[in-house]
């Protein structure tokens, strides 16, 4: 990956692994422009993200790093926030970073891609959860809050698969993204997971393409020999679908590059 803008780190307390050793393996496999956009800190869920008084420390380094492998490679700061009306914070929102990227784990307070509460998935029908996840990405798309929409499809993590048209229930959650001119990541991590594919899937994918929503690429790395980890998959399908450049974020600027 030329462009990867997803990645953690231990300050999250389900990383593992120096910021160092991401970054050499980001700069080992060619890429220009490594982001880390650690799990911001709120009042909500406070064991899967770092606390407010460790935004400084976590963005310190960042800009330590950049500044360290500026000859090698291009560090970017970001946060990935979790969409959550009442409990995103304006220090997050107002950070002095390149880029957010938002992302919905939450459904009602139910962390639906947690394996400690797979057991809700039991309970529920299947169909109403999948459109309940994007009617909340496209409220998520619809505050222009953010830059980047994280893993569009996460909601198929534990391959719980719904009976009904994916593309049409996602269709408005894409068009919100559209008119909010805001990136779609091609986030590896699916391949690691029990689904098994990239999100989104490349239907989704396809669909975003012919509605013209530019793309960027994630590791979404939480150890460091995840990095680039799948890159050849995420790139050729991209290619595939039509996709010819990516985009990266300076000072919530976007940019486009070739790959």
């Amino acid at each position: 990956m030329l462009v990867d803008l997803h990645n953690h780190t231990p300050l999250c307390n389900h990383a593992e692994g120096e910021m160092s050793e991401y970054i050499e393996v980001a700069i080992q496999n060619g890429t220009r422009y490594f982001g880390f956009s650690d799990h911001a800190p709120m009042d909500f869920d406070p064991a899967y993200r770092m606390q407010f008084s460790q935004m400084q420390v976590y963005e310190k380094d960042v800009l330590a790093a950049q500044e360290k492998y500026k000859k090698d490679i291009n560090i970017l700061l970001g946060y990935e926030v979790d969409y959550l009306p009442n409990h995103m914070d304006e220090r997050v929102l107002n950070a002095d970073v390149d880029y957010l990227i938002g992302s919905v784990h939450f459904l009602e307070g139910w962390g639906f891609d947690n394996p400690e509460f797979i057991g809700e998935w039991k309970k529920q029908n299947i169909d109403a959860v999948w459109q309940k996840y994007f009617d909340t990405i496209e409220a998520m798309a619809n505050t222009k809050l953010f830059d980047i929409v994280g893993h569009l499809d996460l909601i198929k993590v534990f391959k719980f698969m719904p009976q009904g048209d994916i593309t049409t229930m996602a269709q408005k959650a894409l068009e919100a993204i559209k008119n909010t001119d805001m990136v779609l990541e091609l986030n590896v991590a699916g391949f690691r997971k029990e689904v098994k594919e990239s999100y989104p899937s490349i239907p989704l994918l396809q669909q975003a393409f012919a509605l013209g929503i530019p793309i960027t690429f994630a590791s979404d790395a939480h150890k460091p020999e995840q990095v680039a980890l799948f890159s050849d998959n995420i790139i050729k399908i991209a290619k595939e679908i039509g996709y010819k450049e990516c985009a990266y974020f300076i000072k919530r600027k976007r940019h486009m590059m070739a790959f």
